[in-house]
């Protein structure tokens, strides 16, 4: 090969090499064509120790992760769609993310989170939503229980989901419809045997245990999300401590006479003012959920995410991110939530204002912070017992599960803790 040739070779090495620029951009706006998996793939680079830019309402929270060849491949795989930004380019979005006038902010993350779902290791007649988009995204996760929470494991975690657990030891309510199935009369054996083995004398006595251990875990700096009865039945368990609040159908005996009047609302981090549904067999707990009382047809079944300041509420800007405002309603054993139920410490990010009822709240507790997202599946708007498990593959661009997601992606912010 001639000088000439070679360094012509060389120049056009140099070039390639320099044009792969220094940002690799992952678009969060209606142009990514794997909303869900784009998450998967931030959270894939900072496991790998890569540090990722979290660009709040810039073309709905897209992400910044420093160029690498590995990184490009892997989205390739997924099928995320990205871009590559030379310095100069990126420079300008950054100049144009500070300005002052402009309701946009950057947030640093820095590690990935280590996840765990609170869920029973029988296998039950429904799906959970937050398992299916952690599985689908590729985040992983560890499933733990009442054992593991109770042997004070919780501080192994930066993220905690709850299941659709009762934590009143009513098991779901579901007696009316269920008492006679197979699955529901094996749960009840097991949740029996394991109080037992806990030194408890009832189930709602060992769900108080770890509900109590949940909060310790949040006050101390956890993060905890809930959906659906997950969310509720947690702050109902908290202010009936010391109290029977359950029928004699599922704990063999009477409940507490005037039980209502000696609920301690202090205790909740969420709820207050709620009255208890006391009767076994109506498939309700209380009336926060706002399930039988909307009136809301399917076809305008809709909630609006607030627009939050991203330079002064960085926050709650992280956990609306959205490349769409108004996410379609789906419905759940605890749908939304009724707003005079809500203490005034809890943050409505994302509410169904026609209906007065609040579908997505947030707020915290010591150094922590709890996530309450009402309904079931957000791409499933009736999900029945023994229904079939949403495929994701048919949603990559679901706004509802998106929402999920930047619950996963909020530990790994740069951030200070500050007692609240």
């Amino acid at each position: 090969m001639s000088y000439k040739k070679l360094h012509l070779v060389i120049f056009f090495v140099i070039v390639a090499l320099t044009s792969k620029g220094s940002q690799l951009l992952i678009p969060m706006d209606v142009k990514q064509t794997n909303h869900l998996k784009a998450y998967g793939i931030t959270y894939w680079a900072l496991a790998k120790g890569v540090k990722a830019d979290w660009l709040l309402n810039y073309r709905g929270g897209s992400f910044a992760i420093p160029y690498q060849d590995f990184i490009e491949k892997e989205c390739l795989i997924r099928g995320v769609s990205y871009e590559v930004i030379p310095d100069g380019s990126y420079s300008s979005i950054l100049r144009e993310i500070a300005n002052p006038e402009v309701n946009q902010d950057l947030v640093k993350l820095e590690k990935s989170p280590k996840i765990a779902v609170y869920s029973p290791k029988h296998k039950q007649p429904w799906d959970d939503a937050v398992t299916l988009v952690l599985t689908y995204a590729e985040i992983p996760y560890e499933v733990i229980y009442d054992d593991e929470v109770l042997e004070g494991k919780l501080a192994q975690y930066d993220w905690l989901h709850l299941h659709h657990e009762d934590f009143t030891g009513q098991y779901g309510k579901f007696y009316a419809s269920f008492k006679n199935a197979a699955w529901y009369q094996e749960r009840q054996k097991i949740l029996e045997a394991s109080a037992a083995k806990h030194g408890f004398s009832k189930v709602s006595h060992l769900k108080l245990a770890v509900a109590k251990a949940i909060k310790n875990y949040i006050g101390g700096g956890g993060f905890m999300f809930a959906m659906c009865s997950g969310t509720d039945t947690y702050d109902i368990a908290l202010a009936a401590e010391g109290l029977d609040i359950c029928s004699k159908e599922f704990d063999h005996d009477p409940l507490d006479p005037g039980v209502q009047g000696k609920l301690d609302f202090n205790k909740c981090i969420a709820f207050r003012d709620f009255t208890l549904v006391l009767n076994p067999y109506q498939y309700e707990h209380a009336n926060i959920d706002a399930t039988r009382t909307r009136k809301v047809s399917k076809p305008l079944d809709f909630f609006s995410l607030f627009e939050f300041s991203a330079k002064w509420d960085p926050v709650p800007t992280m956990l609306t991110q959205c490349h769409q405002r108004t996410v379609r309603g789906f419905m759940g054993q605890t749908t939304a939530f009724r707003k005079e139920t809500l203490k005034s410490s809890a943050l409505v990010l994302g509410e169904n204002k026609a209906a007065n009822e609040a579908r997505y709240i947030h707020g915290t507790h010591g150094y922590g912070t709890w996530t309450f997202y009402g309904g079931h599946d957000p791409e499933d708007y009736q999900h029945f017992v023994n229904d079939p498990v949403t495929d994701l593959n048919l949603h990559p661009n679901s706004p509802g599960y998106r929402l999920i997601l930047n619950n996963v992606l909020f530990p790994a912010a740069k951030k200070k803790k500050q007692k609240t």
